[in-house]
């Protein structure tokens, strides 16, 4: 009798036992097996040869997916290691990872069907093609743009691109996507790159004489320092030695630039972009382009640190202090510390770059755990001039002081670009009643729904819900509603009213929402066809805009008053992203910071762009308070319709886990900073320990006695290394 354990995305701590005689099961390969009264799909992790379960209860397989494993034995190592440090079932962790196309169990059109260029095809000049082959030019410029595009996409665009696609293929064009790519016996060819200056001379030299070898490296550079052009080069030595390159990015916003810049220095390198902004069909197409080695560079956001690449030799981890990196539900995982796991277990080197690097990260660095490499100057431009706008002293007009006003007048007058950065979108915070008081609060959330005038709408945005502005308070019935506060619509409403004859573009989520919308804004940039930007954070990271010379941000205060003990660090990252914007090309660029609080240390440092002093007083803070990365944590996250089922079960929780050794600190459970979502009411209780080897020893007897407390109604959670308390 053949036996197979299988990986089952339940939420049951344990792997399943399934006979099964074909002799193409192996570890890695997906298969159909019954379950219950359903048939699911899971990964084989092993081959035993007894099992606990009696011969006779044993269920068979009903059929093995793949001819060869989809995941090799790296890859199972990288989720064994995850599922055990994040305390989580390793079948939910390894199904997680796959993507969506390969774990349904009805039959559907193959997700790996897709179609590529061939040498002929990238070679080819759309200019060759008649103008009246529209079809035909649109199809060839959009493979060129993308490495792979699938079957189910490229037939969507109807019959006419359907015609062009066969008469690419006849001619040689194009082929499908399959097989693996043939091991080059040369570098690549590259595109034309700029030359390097000293510091990144240095960081590349380092970094290629790690390659073969495990070493994690911090790139830490000013923002507009070059930290792409040293991965690049980087990426450019790995590939010589034919090996694939994995390089994460926090944002999808990221990846479309990021793709186009690393294509057009590659040319003739298979790009796999993953996010999860794809389809699932070109998502899998892409996966399996990583898995099989045709795909020599891999672009994607947190999930892709567990892609398959069978010649891995090198990963970047760019703006690794990104709170993006860290899965905030179910499988809550960083993918940075990930990268670097697995950057240990497959002996590479693995790039983290930042401006503004994590303090758990740049401690280890300061120890010489992690080797510094710095970029301290700026390419070809002048550091920001950053100053505060003082508003104890200044008043403002609808949320604008006259000096920033002013600024962005002056901006205008000379054919520059100016930027508004307020991390909040909708028109305003809250709608108030000024007679009764009445606060247009969620009543499925501790939040209030913000007003989004333009649509006439108040929405939470944490649940989602959503409904017309009344006409009148809902309480007494008065008329006099009015909104409170500024959001992006707001201050792009008293720009206009300011600047009548400007073209302003706001950039926020719901401006973005539609595909391709910030790309489209993107080239607007570049083409100066706007001269005010307004928005959240998706402006603040990673661009280059270089007639952007002015940036002011307005509201920067309202992080100061969180009670996470990260919300200071997290500010000073973020206000030096935005800052780091503005005069990227030959002009001085200008940064005005309204604030209440001119002198707060923070700003100090920001203005003096301090940070390796700003980080040296935060961490001093925390050794003496005691927090992160001093000490390591896990937070137990409970809900349930009432607050006090949650809390019931926490200070159940808490009690089994004092009788735990080794021992941890234990806190008293509380309620969570935002106590209600979604109609479920929140608490946590939080567990930290000196060592994280004695709170993983913790953490591995306390999960046991927590999945049996199955009386209870509330559902929980483990978040080991929280980046939020």
């Amino acid at each position: 009798m053949r036996l197979i354990r299988v990986a089952l995305d339940v939420p049951i701590e344990r792997l399943f036992d399934y006979r099964c005689d074909d002799r193409t099961a192996n570890i890695g390969s997906r298969v159909l097996v019954p379950f219950g009264r359903q048939k699911l799909i899971g990964i084989i992790v092993a081959k035993p040869d007894t099992s606990e379960v009696a011969e006779a209860k044993l269920k068979r397989a009903i059929s093995v997916l793949d001819a060869d494993p989809l995941l090799g034995r790296a890859d199972l190592g990288l989720l064994q290691f995850a599922a055990e440090y994040y305390v989580h079932p390793l079948g939910a962790v390894t199904m997680t990872t796959i993507p969506a196309a390969l774990r349904r169990v009805r039959k559907r059109e193959d997700p790996s069907a897709a179609y590529t260029l061939t040498s002929a095809g990238i070679a080819a000049n759309i200019e060759t093609l008649s103008a009246r082959a529209r079809a035909q030019r649109h199809l060839l410029a959009l493979m060129q743009q993308q490495s792979v595009i699938e079957r189910t996409a490229l037939s969507r665009l109807g019959a006419a691109t359907r015609k062009a696609l066969q008469t690419f293929i006849a001619q040689g064009w194009i082929q499908p996507a399959a097989g693996p790519r043939p091991i080059a016996s040369s570098a690549p060819a590259q595109g034309a790159s700029p030359a390097l200056n000293a510091e990144q001379n240095t960081a590349v030299s380092v970094i290629t004489a790690s390659l073969g070898k495990y070493q994690t490296l911090l790139l830490w550079g000013v923002t507009g320092s070059g930290k792409t052009e040293v991965y690049l080069h980087t990426i450019a030595a790995a590939l010589a030695r034919d090996s694939q390159v994995l390089l994460l990015v926090p944002e999808i916003a990221l990846t479309p630039q990021l793709e186009s810049v690393v294509i057009a220095r590659f040319p003739g390198v298979t790009v796999s972009t993953l996010h999860s902004g794809l389809a699932d069909g070109e998502r899998a197409a892409r996966w399996q382009a990583a898995r099989s080695g045709h795909a020599r560079i891999v672009l994607g956001t947190r999930l892709s640190v567990f892609t398959p690449l069978p010649d891995l030799g090198l990963i970047i981890v760019d703006e690794e202090h990104d709170t993006s990196f860290k899965q905030g539900d179910g499988f809550r995982y960083s993918a940075r510390d990930l990268a670097v796991v697995r950057a240990r277990h497959a002996g590479v080197p693995v790039v983290l770059g930042s401006a503004t690097p994590a303090l758990e990260t740049w401690r280890n660095a300061v120890d010489r755990r992690y080797q510094l490499l710095k970029l301290p100057q700026r390419i070809n431009a002048i550091p920001p001039l950053i100053s505060c706008v003082d508003l104890r002293h200044e008043r403002t007009t609808e949320g604008l002081s006259a000096r920033l006003i002013t600024a962005i007048g002056a901006r205008i007058d000379r054919g520059e670009q100016s930027m508004v950065f307020i991390n909040r979108r909708g028109y305003a915070p809250v709608l108030i009643c000024g007679s009764c008081g009445w606060l247009s609060d969620c009543k499925r959330c501790s939040a209030k729904r913000v007003v989004h005038l333009r649509d006439r709408r108040l929405r939470c945005h944490h649940c989602g819900h959503d409904s017309a502005i009344p006409a009148a308070c809902p309480d007494c019935g008065d008329a006099d509603l009015a909104p409170v506060g500024q959001g992006t619509q707001r201050i792009e409403a008293a720009l206009t009213r300011q600047f009548p004859q400007a073209r302003i573009l706001r950039v926020d989520r719901d401006t973005t929402r539609n595909k391709d919308a910030w790309q489209d804004m993107r080239s607007r940039i570049h083409e100066r066809s706007v001269d005010i930007l307004v928005g959240t954070q998706i402006l603040a990271k990673g661009h280059d805009f270089p007639h952007l010379n002015l940036v002011g941000v307005v509201n920067a205060d309202g992080m100061l008053y969180s009670n996470d003990f990260r919300a200071a660090e997290r500010l000073y990252a973020l206000l030096t992203q935005v800052a780091g914007r503005a005069g990227r090309g030959t002009e001085q660029g200008e940064v005005l910071v309204q604030t209440e609080f001119a002198d707060h240390p923070l700003y100090t440092a920001l203005r003096d762009q301090d940070f390796e002093g700003y980080a040296r007083s935060q961490l001093a803070e925390r050794r003496q308070a005691g927090f992160p990365p001093y000490v390591h944590q896990a937070l137990l996250r409970a809900e349930a319709r009432s607050v006090d089922t949650a809390l019931e079960f926490l200070a159940r929780a808490a009690r089994c886990a004092r009788r735990i050794k080794p021992a941890v600190t234990v806190y008293d459970p509380v309620s969570a900073g935002m106590m209600r979502k979604a109609g479920r009411e929140r608490a946590h209780l939080l567990v930290q320990s000196a060592a994280r080897t004695e709170l993983r020893a913790f953490l591995n007897a306390w999960r046991p006695q927590l999945a049996e407390a199955t009386s209870t109604s509330a559902r929980w959670s483990l978040d080991v290394d929280p980046s939020e308390v």
